[in-house]
Formats: C-alpha cells, structure tokens, sequence
C-alpha cells in the first residue's frame, strides 16, 4: 500500500545515512579487482590485527581431536577425562582459577527447575545374529559394537545379557503397533521414540529390549546415507531397567525384510552399563581483568556428547579453548591490554551442568554481564551446515545483540572479499581448512543451547549464540573431524574473542561508534518489521509496532548497563527514535483489545523457582501439574515459533508488570500471532505448578 511504499523509501533514506556515518567502521560490498580497505568494527585496529594474526583454526582442531575421542556422557569417566585435558590445557595456556566443579548428579538434586540426572557409564555393548541349536548360540555375525561406533548404545541404557526373537512393531507407539503379536521375552525393532515406546513394548507387553533406527534430527539430507547411526536415549529417570540398540537404516531395513520373508531372526544382546549417582564435572577458568575484575563475561560450549561428537560440541569447545589460549598469549606479549572486566570460560555439560552452576554458585553467575556461546561452530561444506549468529530473546533487549552481528557481518565482508579474488585484510584462512566464504545468517532468537538458560528471564544473561544449522551429520557417528573446516573454527573464534574483548573493555568513549552500528541495525531491522507487519490485521499490526519500537529503545538504555551513555549520543537517540516511531506510524491502527477477567490478571515470577520449564529429561511443570493434559499452548506452531518457543517466552514475559493480555501481545510481536485464551491457560498451569503467582 502508499504508506508502506513511503514508509519504506524513508528507511532506505535513513540507512544511507548512517551508512555514511559508519562507512569508517565497515565498507560496502566489493567490486572484484578492489581490495579491501575495511577496518574491524568497535575495538582498535591494532587489537583486530593482533587476533587476526594469533588466533589459528588448525590449533583449535588439534584440540577437538582429541576431546572426540572419547564418549562424553554426563556424570561419566569419559567426561571427566575431557573435563581434566580442557583444564590441563587452560593452566598451559596461562589461566588462573582453573576449576574442574565437583556438583552431584544423583537423580534427585534440584537446580532451580532441573532434576539432576544420575551418571551414565557405559562400557561395553554388542548386538549379534545368532541361530540357537539344541540350546547352543551359534554367533553368525555381529551387528553392532560399541567398541567401534559408541552411538550404537542409546544413552541410559542398563545391564543386560538377552537372547531372543526379534519383532517388527513399526512405529512402536500405539497399542495398534502390538497387536497380534506375543512379545514375552523378545525384542523389538521399531522407528519411533524411545522414551514412548518403552512403556509399550516393555513395561506393558513385556519385551527385554529394543532396536531402533530412529532420526531424532530430521533434516532434508536425514535420508539420504543409510550407514548413519542415530543417537538415542532412554529415560534417566525411569526405575525400569531395558536397553536398546541404534541401527542405521540399512541395518533395519535388512531386518525387516527377512521379518517381512517369515524368517525367524534370534539376537543375543549383551550391555555392561550402568546409571549411578556421579558428579557434574563443568570446567572454568578466567583471565582476569584490571578496574573492573568482578564483573565478567562469559564464553560458554558444552563439552558433553557421544563419541565422536565433532562439530557438536568438540567444535565449541576447542573454539573457545582457542580463544583462552589467543588472549592470554597476546595480553601475555603486550600485544593486547589486560581487560578491564574478567573473562570466564565455562566447559559445561549441556544445559544441565550450566544450571547446576546457576544454581550451586549464585554468586559467580552475578558477576555474569553477557556470554558468548558456541554450540556447532565448525562444520565444513559437507555437513551442509549455515553458520548463525543469533542473538538474545525480546524479553530481553539488549545492545548486545548489535555487537554480535557487528562483528559477523565484519567477517562475512571480509571472507567474500578473500574468496572472490580481492584480498580481504581478514581473510582468517587456516592453512588445514577452506577458502570460502562465512555466508554467516545474522539471525534472531533461537532455542536450543545453554543461551536459553543465560537469558531465561531468572537470569537475564544477554547471549550472542554461533551456531550451525542444520547439519546433515548431528548426533550421528558421521560427526567426525573429518567434517569439521579449521578455517570456520578460526573466524568463529574472531567473532568470539572480538565480541568478548569489546564487552570486557566497553567505556563510555565507546559509545559513539556502538550507537552508529546500533542505528544501522534497528533501520534494518525496521525493514524487517514492516514485511511482517504488513500480513497482520491492523490491531495485530498495530500492537507489533508498539512492542518493536519498546524494544529497540530498551536495547538502547542496556548500555548504561555497561558504560556511560554520553548527552550527546542521547540526545540523538531521543531524535532517533522520535523519528522512527513517526516512520513506521507507531498509531496505524488500533491494538489488540485488552481481555477482562483471566486474560486481565498481572502476574509476578516465583523468585524460588528459577530456569525454563524443561532441561533435559526433565519436565518440571509437569512433575508439578500432574493429572492434566498439556496446556495447548505447547503445540501451537506460530508464524515464528513453535509452541516451545511461545512457552519459554511467556514465561520470561511475566515480570509483576504485565497482565495475560500484554504478555500475549508481547509474544505475538515476537513468534506471530497467538490466541489469547492459548496464553491465559499457560499461565494458569504455571501458576498452578507454583512457577508463578497472581500479583497484589
């Protein structure tokens, strides 16, 4: 329509302006034959230069290397030995406060809304076709070994020594999957869930235990190698005692088609593992800072996975193992100062071990200001991977967000330039890894690592989060080094170690420049908002507007978070926003109605129960609700989110402030468009699990 049109010619006039005001900090795309003349954004020349030149992605793979060899379960040896070579080569690297945690892991210990899951140690698994001949087992070839592919055992399995008929149950998650069938004492081969099946076909119809070649990352290329392994798991909490098998689907495929023939086919299976109470063994260690040595910023990975587990996570972890190793030589040298804030780096076990850190050290998660996070940093072109940097939720805004991507787009520039024959100052290129270019997706919101836990409204953490997705080979035994690029590691590792350096050193002299970047990035996320404004009624657009214009002005005052906010970027920032709101007509229409009775109810979060609903195996809000069904809420799927997302950021919406209605409006302006009566219910059943209370 014509005020879109001139709404959108006024951006286009706005960004080229700022453009022109920032074009010190990062030139325009490149003509080919002209060489880069781009200079890093927000921290001196001279500090780029430095870790430019240190930072190697061949070291950091020689690091991965290693952690990939071992299989890395929670509570387990084999984490513990990776915990004691990441701190080995912390102190060699020279920093202090090296720390491998002792935390228990018990199956019983609460941290904030995570049930601590016992260790799991696995030790030995093989899976055999075998032909049972007047009470002799007569092995006539092995299917599986964990020896060779570790994945082969799904996590939590149990003991067991089992020979038996094998069954063919399909999916395996309906009664109508057993049917007709006599299950006692045989196993079954299913391609459904685990944790579904399981009370099925053992706690039911009384298998001894299951095969499964389950995907549990579906992406467009899941089909097609059908020698890939799937990772499974088990629930850890459960008191039945079963195991199962993952098989690729070549292996299941052939074993359905002699089930489907009428052959009978007879397995011996035999496991040596156990669940134990053990200890969560997250690893930390610092460099310290000078004037302002309390407050800290975080790089944060995770370092649990089965073997080999490359690019998720040994990828994260060497990165910013690179990144300690980098920064302490180069302070160390003189080449770069020591920073004014703190830097810790945190080797955790997934989630889990980074709120029992939250929660087991209150103290030093409130020295906490931002982290960086990495989780699948590494893939090479073959994973078919797309590099992220994605950014914190809008419940919490936060200028963050803008030096994350700062430091991406930098990289993106400079890796085009490289790989298109025009140089590139930074071309960042590991003599053991590719030449093509970032191509990183400069990305919002999104779940699915510990950045949920750090910017979970208890927290409120702001996360820049590198990430890659998706990735033909996660949770597989295909997620080898082999598949990871020495030179995505490298530029992953600049874009941490830039975005931490700058943070750690942030002063009010800063602030200029980082206001310069923030204007471009708000012009271009305006951009973005008014294409999603326009497929909105005109109260749903008009409520997106409200709550975007609100966000990008809270993002603006986090500075003071940090640094002095001079008058004179203030005063531009009022004209600033005073001319964005005119721009994108911030009254267009009239919001969404506010609700009467439930929907009208403020809310105020439980200050006692801190962390998201669900971490790992673990469903508080129905361990605390029990006896009713699912708030609808957690299958709605928006225009941006899924339920998951929704639920995760009403929650985080709750702030004493807000009714039922604002916190809707709030999560509509963020995922899309969702029903009122959807959110209402959520709330009622958090409230009921005694997550939230009515406020007074």
């Amino acid at each position: 329509m014509n005020v879109e049109r001139a709404l959108g010619s006024l951006v286009i006039a706005m960004l080229c302006a700022t453009s022109m005001a920032a074009r010190a900090q990062v030139t325009a795309p490149l003509s080919f034959g002209v060489k880069s003349t781009a200079t890093v954004p927000l921290i001196p020349e001279p500090v780029g230069e430095a870790l430019a030149s240190e930072l190697s992605g061949s070291s950091a793979k020689r690091n991965l290397k290693y952690i990939t060899r071992l299989h890395r379960m929670r509570g387990s040896k084999d984490f513990r030995t990776a915990a004691e070579f990441v701190a080995a080569q912390a102190r060699a690297y020279g920093l202090t406060d090296v720390k491998v945690h002792e935390l228990p892991a018990d199956g019983h210990t609460m941290y904030g809304t995570q049930k601590a899951r016992p260790g799991w140690d696995p030790e030995f698994a093989e899976l055999w076709d075998v032909r049972v001949d007047s009470a002799r087992t007569i092995p006539l070839a092995r299917i599986a070994s964990f020896e060779d592919e570790p994945v082969i055992l799904a996590e939590d399995s149990d003991s067991a020594d089992v020979t038996a008929e094998l069954v063919d149950v399909g999916v395996g998650a309906s009664d109508g999957d057993y049917a007709g069938k006599n299950f006692r004492v045989k196993l079954v081969l299913l391609s459904g869930p685990l944790t579904d099946a399981a009370a099925l076909a053992i706690d039911k119809y009384g298998a001894k235990g299951m095969l499964s070649d389950m995907p549990n990352q579906v992406t467009a290329w899941w089909k097609e190698d059908g020698n890939l392994i799937r990772w499974g798991h088990l629930d850890a909490f459960e008191a039945r005692r079963t195991f199962a098998f993952m098989l690729s689907q070549k292996q299941a495929t052939a074993l359905r088609t002699r089930l489907a023939g009428g052959e009978r086919v007879t397995l011996h299976a035999i496991v040596r593992a156990s669940r134990h109470p053990s200890s969560y063994n997250p690893v930390t260690a610092l460099i310290a800072g000078t004037d302002r040595r309390n407050e800290e910023i975080v790089m944060s990975c995770h370092l649990d996975h089965q073997r080999p587990g490359a690019n998720d996570n040994a990828s994260g972890c060497a990165t910013i193992l690179e990144v300690a190793r980098s920064l302490s030589k180069l302070i160390a040298d003189g080449k770069i100062p020591r920073p004014s804030r703190s830097i810790r780096f945190v080797w955790p076990c997934e989630v889990e071990c980074t709120m029992a850190l939250f929660n087991a050290e209150p103290d030093a998660r409130g020295r906490f200001k931002a982290v960086i996070h990495m989780d699948m940093v590494g893939g090479a072109q073959v994973t078919k991977a797309i590099f992220h940097v994605n950014v914190s939720p809008l419940s919490l805004p936060t200028f963050v967000n803008d030096v994350g991507h700062a430091f991406g787009a930098f990289i993106n520039t400079e890796s085009d330039a490289y790989a298109e024959g025009n140089g590139g100052k930074y071309p960042l290129v590991s003599g053991e890894g590719g030449k093509e270019p970032l191509q990183a997706d400069l990305g919002e919101f999104n779940m699915g690592s510990d950045n949920e836990l750090y910017t979970e409204g208890s927290y409120r953490i702001p996360a820049i989060y590198l990430n890659d997705w998706p990735d033909r080979y996660i949770h597989t035994n295909l997620d080898t080094p082999a598949n990871i690029d020495a030179t995505k590691l490298q530029r992953a590792a600049f874009i941490g170690a830039a975005s931490v350096l700058f943070l750690a050193n942030m002063k009010s002299s800063d602030v200029p420049a980082l206001w310069t970047t923030m204007q471009s990035a708000t012009l271009q996320r305006s951009a973005k908002m008014l294409a999603r404004r326009s497929k909105l009624t005109p109260p749903e657009a008009a409520t997106y507007t409200r709550e975007y214009l609100a966000s990008e002005r809270a993002a603006f005052e986090s500075i003071a978070g940090f640094a002095a906010v001079p008058d004179s970027v203030r005063r531009s920032a009022d004209v600033f926003y005073a001319r964005l709101a005119a721009m994108v007509g911030a009254s267009e229409g009239t919001p969404l109605a506010a609700a009467t009775g439930d929907a009208s109810r403020v809310y105020a979060r439980n200050a006692a129960v801190s962390g998201p609903m669900i971490v790992f195996g673990y469903d508080y809000l129905a361990d605390h609700t029990r006896g009713g069904a699912p708030p609808r809420l957690l299958s709605f799927v928006g225009a941006r989110g899924t339920g998951a997302d929704y639920a995760y950021e009403v929650l985080n919406f709750v702030n004493g402030k807000r009714s039922a209605s604002q916190i809707r409006d709030m999560a509509s302006a963020e995922f899309g468009p969702v029903d009122l009566q959807l959110v209402s219910e959520y709330l009622r059943a958090l409230e009921a699990a005694g997550v939230v209370r009515t406020a007074k």
